[in-house]
């Protein structure tokens, strides 16, 4: 049978990507925690991470096991506040605005773990690439790739996230491989509509590539589908990539734009629990999954 402290290892490693991270975030040496971990690896008859020099990647077997092992330590913590007494009921309804990408491929995914901690939460996600205004109480909470420069407003850098080229296995495959920015020239590409990009180097990277222009869109979603569809090249959040989407980065080294997400909120809403909740939580996940930025 699994055991808790297992998969509490298992979490910290998967999280901090490396044996030596998250030995110091347990307090534990890292050639113990390795240990330990190749007992669990034996014990379930299956690979959990793929090791190399820079660190560890989760393979498909252990994606499949941090979904579970995360639901259990949100159910870990609720019963140990409860038992405790710390427990606040919490009510009522926080709106939250994100970009696309974030709120579609990050927030979204994890809404569940939020629901087990806060059950008398009502979370409200508005994932969309336009900028609402907090002061007219569009949203209770947004998540912004600028800091805010007047209003009464309160905000803190959230985490900086990476933007890069992608193409399908299958894709380079039937296409050859690229090797410089040159052999990218005449390529098809899938973009966004010219006019609504709103990251400038978005915007030059587009005309710097050289690539033609095959299929636009306004939704990250969309891009990423096409280009997981095998469609052609395409520039995407590097957290929203997963292993099952059969991804390639393309010249990681000569292509990336890195960018921040802002967490704001009003400052009239500073002192409200069920926002503190949520604030809380979204710096909690992201701390917890930096390395996937």
């Amino acid at each position: 049978m699994l055991d808790w402290d297992d998969l509490r290892l298992f979490l910290a490693v998967a999280r901090s990507g490396s044996f030596v991270a998250g030995g110091q975030r347990l307090g534990l040496n890292h050639a113990t925690l390795a240990r330990r971990l190749s007992a669990l690896e034996q014990s379930l008859g299956t690979r959990l991470f793929d090791r190399s020099p820079r660190g560890v990647q989760l393979t498909r077997a252990g994606l499949e096991l941090l979904d579970h092992a995360e639901r259990i330590e949100a159910e870990v913590l609720a019963v140990g506040r409860t038992l405790a007494g710390q427990e606040q009921q919490l009510s009522g309804t926080v709106r939250l605005a994100t970009p696309e990408a974030f709120g579609t491929f990050f927030v979204a995914p994890r809404v569940h773990l939020f629901a087990a901690q806060h059950p008398g939460i009502e979370l409200e996600l508005v994932p969309e690439s336009r900028t609402v205004n907090l002061s007219k109480r569009e949203a209770d909470i947004a998540i912004g790739l600028h800091r805010p420069d007047r209003g009464r407003l309160r905000a803190m850098r959230l985490v900086d996230y990476r933007i890069g080229l992608y193409a399908s296995q299958d894709f380079l495959a039937r296409a050859g491989p690229v090797e410089r920015m040159t052999d990218l020239r005449d390529r098809p590409f899938v973009s966004y509509i010219e006019e609504m990009i709103d990251l400038p180097e978005l915007r030059y990277l587009d005309e710097s590539l050289g690539g033609q222009c095959v299929f636009r869109s306004s939704s990250v979603a969309a891009q990423m589908g096409a280009v997981v569809s095998g469609l052609g090249f395409g520039l995407l959040h590097c957290f929203a990539v997963t292993p099952e989407m059969r991804l390639v980065r393309v010249l990681p080294s000569e292509i990336e734009v890195i960018r921040s997400y802002w967490l704001i909120y009003h400052a009239d809403l500073a002192r409200s629990p069920r926002l503190r909740a949520v604030t809380d939580f979204l710096t909690r996940e992201v701390r917890s999954h930096a390395a996937q930025f």
